[in-house]
């Protein structure tokens, strides 16, 4: 264990964060090159892949508070000493991601049909979306497993192994793929479903490195009660809050694609660029959150306000020099997506949005992760909702009623980001979520997540 958490300095914290990113882009670039390879069985097939990735996504992503929730608690053990308990939360984490993923990959198995055929709504892109969703989502719990697995083993400060699992299941996936897709060398030509099968023996591998890891600790495996109903009260929040997230850039998306192709395509563009520069940042703020939440377990909740501090405002540094990047870059880094004159003009609507807007998320999503450490799952909840609430979904729909195209939208997602800087900023300032100890008070829990419901 680090001694000292509170006095990491820039080495410690890129040790941490580079291989959290690696981990937090491995998945995205898999799924071009999954992409890459269904795409030369034809447009039907293509699209079939991504409505069921869809599906598969919703169930997966909705449950990351195995990840972030298990960091914070894990963290906190870890940083008081008690590094049996730190890995006694990712044990009650994995069997939540066990009976919970295997619930899940059963409800998807019964109405497989119905969802694939709502959410794709032509019969026979339903039809190939049914068949690679119903091998593709028994590897749910696996997927869980994974996740609640890069939660403990952030918690105890190593990112190395996580990186490590997820690249070799990616690799076995990879390597698959191509193979069983199209039937390569002594491989059945298996199609679509090839990709599916790929897909679930990467997870198998992934998770069985995870749970041996598990296991060589030698803690008991024994489920806890009271650590996994104390794991879904800090989830609860998490879930409300990624509810939140989706339901704005859900609403965006439908309301780009009522202002013509040109501006649908020019907005996913602008997002995805976004969407990478949230993961960057990310990383940081996961960093963030281990040794906030280490420092807090050792009793240091002035050493934390100090850490916090630091590390936002080396979030928020790392985030000009991203913007810097994209402002010399835009003569020519909208060129790389389209040829589309159309598409490129409403680019650059909202550009200057996207790069006016980085040094505001470097900001919000370093104070994120200290709170995140601090378990203050609860406020962020609240407040993310306000801000979705009281900025993004009025600007979204006002957007659409009053015609003010993708600037409108984009106004809507800088009102977001800035209340909720002003409301991280202002909870930090506050100090009242640097409690220390060993694991997050049961007050907090009670005052602030069930008593801010009413």
């Amino acid at each position: 264990m680090t001694d000292h958490p509170e006095q990491a300095g820039a080495g410690r914290v890129l040790a941490l964060a580079l291989p959290t990113l690696g981990v937090l882009v491995a998945e995205p670039l898999y799924v071009l090159f999954d992409i890459a390879v269904v795409g030369r069985l034809g447009a039907l097939a293509l699209a079939g892949l991504a409505v069921g990735g869809l599906v598969l996504t919703q169930v997966s992503t909705q449950l990351t508070f195995l990840s972030y929730g298990t960091t914070a608690r894990s963290a906190r053990r870890y940083g008081a000493g008690d590094e049996t308990g730190a890995i006694g939360e990712g044990v009650q984490a994995t069997w939540i991601a066990l009976v919970v993923g295997g619930l899940l990959a059963a409800l998807v198995e019964i109405f497989a049909a119905p969802i694939a055929t709502v959410i794709a709504g032509d019969s026979a892109i339903a039809d190939q979306a049914e068949t690679w969703l119903r091998i593709a989502v028994l590897g749910a719990p696996l997927i869980l497993v994974t996740i609640a697995g890069n939660g403990w083993l952030r918690g105890v400060q190593d990112t190395a192994r996580p990186f490590a699992y997820v690249l070799a299941g990616l690799a076995v996936s990879a390597f698959l793929c191509p193979f069983l897709v199209h039937g390569l060398a002594v491989a059945p030509q298996l199609g679509l479903a090839g990709s599916a099968v790929a897909n679930l023996a990467g997870q198998m591998v992934a998770a069985a490195l995870f749970l041996t890891a598990l296991v060589r600790t030698g803690v008991s495996l024994r489920p806890r009660r009271s650590v996994i109903w104390a794991q879904l009260r800090l989830g609860r929040d998490l879930i409300a809050r990624s509810l939140a997230f989706q339901a704005c850039f859900l609403s965006a998306a439908a309301v780009a694609s009522r202002f013509g192709a040109a501006s649908v395509a020019a907005h996913q563009v602008v997002l995805q660029l976004w969407n990478f520069v949230s993961l960057t940042l990310d990383s940081l703020a996961i960093a963030a959150q281990t040794l906030v939440g280490a420092t807090l377990g050792a009793g240091r909740p002035t050493a934390a306000r100090t850490l916090g501090w630091r590390i936002t405002r080396w979030s928020a540094a790392f985030a000009v020099g991203l913007a810097v990047v994209f402002i010399l870059g835009s003569g020519v880094l909208p060129h790389l997506f389209t040829s589309d004159g159309d598409v490129i003009d409403r680019i650059y609507v909202v550009w200057w949005f996207f790069v006016a807007l980085m040094p505001i998320a470097g900001v919000v999503f370093g104070l994120d992760g200290v709170l995140l450490g601090a378990g203050d799952a609860a406020y962020l909840r609240t407040s993310t909702l306000a801000a979705a609430i009281a900025g993004f979904l009025p600007m979204i729909w006002l957007s659409l009623a009053f015609d003010w195209g993708l600037a409108g939208i984009w106004t809507g997602l800088a009102l977001f980001m800035i209340i909720r800087m002003v409301a991280v900023l202002w909870r930090m300032a506050s100090g009242r979520w640097a409690v220390a100890g060993g694991e997050v008070p049961a007050r907090r829990l009670a005052d602030e997540g069930i008593a801010s419901e009413r």
